[in-house]
């Protein structure tokens, strides 16, 4: 884990630890570092309750309660799943918080109207969540730093802003 994701999770611990709050994921594309960088932070069981790689749209449907329509129409590469997967999350792990992902971090796949390199990130309470959308191709490895990097930075900012 790079430096900077460790002083998001540091400060996430924190906040979530002190608030007496619990926090989950779903996660698509990034399969799971999002989670690895939260647990790397000593005491993280005091809160973090566990995460969902769903990395195909049956686990997005049948563990998150992600709109098998919504899916068909748009794609697992929008906003409106992203959302749907902290929603899912929320749910499903009995959490105060979550935050998921969503996306194409390549090489492949991508297509004229959703090209590699974009991945959506969202992250709140079951009442109230944030999106973001990344859109540059930096390569895989870069890409999904960089969207776990965000997703980190986005729910710190989240929780200085509500808290």
């Amino acid at each position: 884990m790079d430096f900077e994701n460790k002083i998001f999770s540091r400060e996430i611990s924190q906040i979530i630890y002190e608030s007496n709050k619990t926090l989950g994921t779903a996660e698509s594309c990034t399969g799971g570092r999002i989670a690895d960088a939260i647990i790397l932070i000593p005491g993280a069981s005091a809160y973090f309750k566990g995460g969902i790689v769903s990395y195909t749209d049956e686990i997005k449907e049948r563990l998150l309660g992600v709109s098998h329509e919504l899916l068909q129409e748009k794609t697992a590469v929008c906003q409106e799943v992203a959302i749907e997967m902290v929603k899912g999350a929320i749910k499903t792990l009995n959490v105060d918080y979550a935050i998921a992902s969503t996306g194409l971090a390549g090489p492949g796949g991508g297509t004229p109207e959703i090209p590699v390199g974009t991945i959506y990130i969202a992250c709140g309470s079951k009442d109230d969540i944030i999106t973001m959308k990344l859109e540059e191709d930096l390569g895989r490895d870069i890409n999904l730093s960089n969207a776990t990097n965000s997703a980190l930075e986005l729910f710190l900012s989240y929780l200085k802003e509500r808290m």
